[in-house]
């Protein structure tokens, strides 16, 4: 429960062992750079655009080259490999793949070249076939498309408007020579968009007959070929298989690359782990014969620095703590436990500099509050289970993989727990299966109570939680004021608020309305009553006067403070969020109860066992689903709105240390 204290170390070496450093400092990955040293005298950084875009270049060949063997030559993978993390290669292997760096290159490029092959056959088989689909409707034309006829005749070639009849035509012809001799027009072919049609005509005739075939609509083809189109389309199919024949011949040529995809891997992480060095070493300042390197690290890691460090190479180590305006990188430290609900806190926002993690603290309230929303014993076991599984069959899955999965095994533990304290195994299964199939009802009962049957008592208990989580937000926000030494803040922002809170509750406690609403009559003694009351009075008394305190008008002042009196409100809505505990509960219940009950409508026998089974499954799969997100939703709701709200800002940056940051392989260190 803990934020780690950031040192600044600033490394000031000869400039021949900065590369040496700086990769050392890589492998270890505990240093944010932060330079500081950038405007000094005597200093300049070194220009390493060109080497770092070449890196870039080469690590990008590598991956496309990847690309390429994904689609041509692909890997068996299961449904769970993207859990399977990055592989662990020795440091002799890497180097090994590094020293063949050229040659692993040059694969790479052959790769692409084959691939750009493909690609250009592939276009070309496009173009082909479009081609042939163009040829299509003149498929019956005896004649090349660009014969124009004889010595004495014409032939005309192209389309009318799909609606034109030949009638239509004849009479436009009609039009401009009322007795045309030798005029012929047969359709070749016909379809929705046009009349593909050839007119002969004697040759001195040919310029008034096409223009009255314009009158129609009349277009000549866009493509004239010198060839009988069904000749013409068996030229470009056998181009075609050519080509198809081509495209195999690469594509087998590709798979026998398949046994370098390891080699690629290694190489492109080499390529990608210089360029980021590289863009370090650019911001690095630098004079003639030294450097100046510097960042953060955390506290603790402080004196692995000085040992990998400090003692074997010809350097000065500086370590400082940050200045008061300084605000470095935020790094969380916390148990296995509340570790796994980090991720939950970063995507609210991590704790700035000063300011209290709340993540162990949360993380008892979240998978609280998760499992009571879920509770169903039965879907907590598949859950916690199923996790576990997972976490031990993939251990080397990403962290952040690693801690969501590990927060919901214990959100499954939670759920179980509660789903045994409210009897619900797969809501009420037991009970149907063994009325329906067996013919005697058996009940499973339930540790506490079942929610199904006193709902009221649920929304009570939803409710008093909900007072708990907002009082331990209120009680932190009061710890952050002492911590900080402003006693007065302490007493006004909280213990007032405190006051004035715990004496309407307890004000609440003995009334008519509460006891509607639990089901009980709670009675206190006139002493109690007595102190209630002076705690409302006097907590509202002082919020009044106080909390307005930084303003010297007396009449804004109480303005003010009235003002945030009426922020009771706010709390009140806060306090009735938590009633969502009780509707996700039995929202879970009620649905797995309903899919229990669908499921017996098929009776007993073969049948109805069948029925059952899969109503079963597909309904309870799809409850846990829906439910298992509302759960996740509602849980972090309550945590960013409500919580949160009392005492947490957040907004600190994430500590990003430079490191090897490789994206198929881990390098496995060499002690």
């Amino acid at each position: 429960m803990a934020v780690l204290q950031m040192q600044r170390i600033s490394i000031c070496g000869l400039k021949k062992d900065r590369k040496a450093i700086l990769e050392k400092v890589q492998s270890l990955g505990i240093m944010e750079m932060n330079q500081i040293a950038e405007d000094e005298e005597g200093f300049e950084k070194m220009d390493t655009m060109n080497a770092r875009q070449s890196f870039e270049r080469s690590a990008q060949t590598a991956e496309q080259a990847l690309a390429v063997l994904d689609i041509y030559a692909p890997q068996k993978k299961s449904l769970l490999s993207s859990l399977e993390g990055k592989e662990l290669v020795e440091k002799k292997k890497f180097d090994e793949a590094v020293s063949e760096k050229a040659k692993v290159i040059s694969t790479a490029n052959q790769l692409l070249t084959k691939s750009k092959e493909i690609a250009e056959a592939k276009a070309g088989i496009a173009k082909l076939e479009n081609q042939i689909e163009a040829l299509a409707p003149w498929l019956a034309l005896d004649v090349p498309m660009n014969y124009t006829g004889t010595k004495k005749t014409a032939l005309l070639i192209g389309t009318v408007a799909a609606d034109t009849a030949l009638e239509s035509i004849y009479a436009e012809i009609a039009k401009i020579e009322p007795e045309p001799v030798g005029v012929d027009i047969q359709v070749i072919h016909s379809d929705r968009d046009a009349v593909y049609l050839t007119v002969l005509c004697l040759k001195k005739e040919a310029e008034k007959i096409e223009g009255a075939l314009r009158a129609c609509g009349f277009a000549r083809p866009s493509q004239m070929i010198d060839k009988v189109p069904a000749n013409q389309k068996t030229l470009l199919e056998a181009e075609i298989t050519q080509l198809n024949t081509q495209i195999e011949e690469k594509e087998n040529e590709i798979k026998e690359y398949a046994q370098a995809r390891e080699e690629l891997k290694l190489v492109g992480d080499y390529f990608r782990m210089r360029s980021e060095k590289y863009s370090v070493l650019g911001t690095l300042p630098q004079s003639q014969r030294t450097f100046i390197m510097s960042g953060y690290v955390p506290e603790k890691a402080v004196s692995l620095m000085q040992r990998e460090i400090g003692e074997k190479y010809d350097c000065v180590l500086d370590i400082e703590g940050l200045k008061e305006d300084e605000e470095g990188p935020t790094l969380l430290s916390n148990n296995g436990f509340s570790s796994s609900v980090e991720g939950v806190l970063e995507s609210y926002g991590l704790p700035h500099k000063g300011e209290f993690d709340p993540t162990t603290i949360m993380s008892f309230f979240y998978v609280f509050f998760f499992g009571m929303m879920l509770s169903d014993a039965a879907y907590g076991a598949i859950i916690a289970i199923a996790c576990f599984v997972v976490l031990k069959k993939f251990p080397r899955m990403s962290g952040s993989m690693h801690k969501s999965l590990k927060m919901f095994m214990f959100c499954g533990v939670s759920t179980m727990v509660w789903g045994i304290l409210f009897g619900g195994y797969f809501g009420n299964v037991v009970d149907i299966v063994s009325e329906v199939f067996f013919g005697k009802a058996v009940t499973v009962p339930a540790l506490w109570f079942i929610p199904l049957n006193d709902p009221m008592r649920l929304l009570v208990y939803s409710l008093a939680f909900g007072v708990v989580h907002l009082f331990v937000g209120l009680g932190i926000k009061g710890y952050m004021e002492l911590k900080d030494g402003r006693i007065l803040d302490f007493f006004c922002d909280v213990v007032l608020w405190f006051a004035f809170l715990i004496g309407l509750i307890l004000m609440l406690l003995p009334t008519d309305i509460f006891a509607s609403i639990a089901q009980t009559q709670i009675v206190f003694p006139p002493v109690l009553n007595t102190i209630a009351k002076a705690l409302a009075i006097i907590g509202a008394l002082g919020l009044v006067l106080m909390s307005g305190r930084e303003n010297k008008n007396p009449v804004l002042r109480i303005a003010l403070g009235a003002y945030d009196i009426y922020n009771i409100t706010g709390w009140l809505s806060d306090v009735l969020s938590y009633s969502r505990l009780l509707a996700l509960g039995l929202a879970t219940g009620v649905i797995a109860s309903v899919v229990n009950q669908m499921g017996s409508m098929f009776g007993k026998g073969i049948i109805g066992v069948i029925g059952f089974v899969l109503v079963f499954l597909v309904g309870h799969t799809l409850n846990l689903a829906i439910n298992l997100l509302g759960a996740y939703v509602h849980t972090n709701r309550l945590q960013f709105v409500e919580f949160f709200g009392k005492f947490y800002e957040g907004g600190g940056k994430p500590f990003e240390p430079f490191k090897s940051d490789t994206k198929y392989v881990d390098i496995k260190e060499e002690n």
